[in-house]
């Protein structure tokens, strides 16, 4: 799902359900006076897609506890719907409008970076951001090497499975290779008498682009392998890896394990699909989407090729940052970092354990950060746990790559592959195009 549905479908009850058994008290932070004048404030803009509902109240929360908390430096949220938010930061930058904090996806950061939008992380920022965070968030969070903001929600992909249909089937627990996958989606799918499609067995869709790039990219790491070059100059699809996971989802379809028109987010709810790869927010909305059914989930590691492979999944996320036009960047960093860093106290457990605003704000909308402490800190006993293998995940995932000209090569890519699935290119013309598409449009001048 892309982030823009993700948010939309974020829903009270999603929200109730997310959250942890071990809540946060709310403005636990001790009030303090203010370091400046009163009266006379900064005052700081943060443009974010938390534009409604629960994501917004969820960002309120803290920034209003900034604000009563500090005198000199006052923070104002701005939003728009997500799939405005690239355009609105490029067009703002060239108004001189922009604001002077940003959250942007991580997929952007090389064209805003490219662009002159997002300035560089002091280096003691860098160094908080490198030493507290995993290296897969660091990696989304930075270009060519340099740090640029502080990661917020950060997704993992995993193998979601419906335990009642692989026992059906006689398969015993969830594949842990490709040989696997492909056997356990064999003896899960059915159709009807008319060739109708009843149970998928691995569900390939080309609903969205988590369902078409994400699980693909997902796959493709687990086989070693990358979408673009170290360089970020061309794609490296076209390869052994590459090629291995092309042949796979193809096999899948051809041979009616697979069926890509089937729409995953409402088949495998209902019992329609029996694996599917995807990342850690459907875990919220599935166990509200679900009920009782949701005893039925499980969730594992990405399948290796080999049994010796090692493990290696997709990551995504967004981070905040500072935009090169803002006036005050010093006061910018310091509400980051204060954001990001700063440690508040978990409220339920007299372990006196603590984590950081940003990490009680990603669980309590049902997603993860990347600082595994805090996450398995909230997550604590008693916590979902189809939610342990996105968190562990953390540990071995790739961010997606972001290049300048990585949303455009991502929706190439999702286009080939579409045409692989339905039967308009074969394995090796898929393969060709996408070099071919991917690598003009990476290499061209931003």
């Amino acid at each position: 799902m892309t982030p823009a549905r993700r948010h939309a479908r974020l829903s009270r009850r999603h929200f109730a359900l997310a959250l942890p058994s071990a809540l946060l008290a709310s403005g636990c932070a001790a009030p303090h006076r203010g370091t400046g004048r009163p009266g006379d404030p900064i005052v700081l803009t943060l443009l974010s897609h938390y534009a409604s509902g629960e994501l917004k109240d969820a960002l309120q929360g803290p920034v209003d506890e900034w604000n009563a908390t500090h005198d000199r430096v006052k923070v104002r949220t701005k939003a728009v719907e997500f799939s405005d938010l690239l355009t609105t930061f490029m067009v703002r930058q060239a108004a001189g409008q922009g604001a002077d904090i940003l959250h942007p996806y991580c997929l952007w950061n090389g064209q805003l970076v490219r662009a002159g939008v997002l300035r560089p992380a002091p280096p003691e920022h860098a160094a908080e951001i490198r030493r507290g965070y995993g290296a897969a968030a660091v990696g989304a969070a930075s270009v060519g090497g340099r740090v640029y903001g502080y990661p917020t929600e950060v997704q993992t992909y995993a193998l979601y499975y419906n335990k009642r249909l692989l026992r059906e089937a006689g398969v015993d627990g969830p594949p842990r290779t490709w040989r696997e996958l492909e056997d356990a989606a064999h003896r899960t799918a059915r159709r009807d008498g008319y060739g109708n499609t009843l149970v998928q067995g691995f569900g390939l869709s080309t609903y969205d682009d988590s369902t078409t790039v994400g699980q693909t990219l997902a796959l493709l790491n687990a086989a070693g392998g990358s979408f673009v070059s170290a360089d970020g100059r061309r794609t490296a699809i076209d390869s052994a890896a590459g090629r291995a996971v092309f042949d796979l989802e193809h096999r899948l379809v051809t041979e009616g394990a697979s069926a890509p028109g089937v729409n995953v987010y409402k088949a495998f709810p209902s019992g329609q699909v029996a694996m599917v790869v995807s990342a850690g927010w459907w875990s919220g909305t599935l166990k509200s989407l679900m009920g009782a059914g949701y005893r039925d989930v499980g969730v594992a590691p990405v399948p290796v090729p080999e049994a010796s492979d090692p493990r290696a999944t997709l990551c995504t996320g967004f981070m905040l940052g500072v935009n090169t036009a803002s006036r005050h960047p010093g006061e910018a960093w310091e509400f980051l970092r204060w954001l990001n860093t700063d440690r508040v106290r978990v409220h339920a457990a007299a372990t006196g354990a603590t984590v950081t605003r940003m990490s009680a704000l990603q669980v309590s909308v049902g997603s993860l950060t990347g600082r595994a402490d805090d996450m398995r800190t909230l997550l604590g006993a008693g916590g979902d746990p189809n939610l342990r293998p996105f968190l562990d995940a953390l540990a071995y995932s790739v961010p997606e790559p972001n290049v300048p000209g990585a949303q455009q090569a991502k929706s190439l890519l999702r286009k080939n592959i579409e045409a692989l699935w339905t039967g308009q290119q074969s394995v090796d013309e898929a393969l060709r195009t996408t070099r071919r598409q991917v690598d003009q449009e990476v290499a061209r001048s931003w």
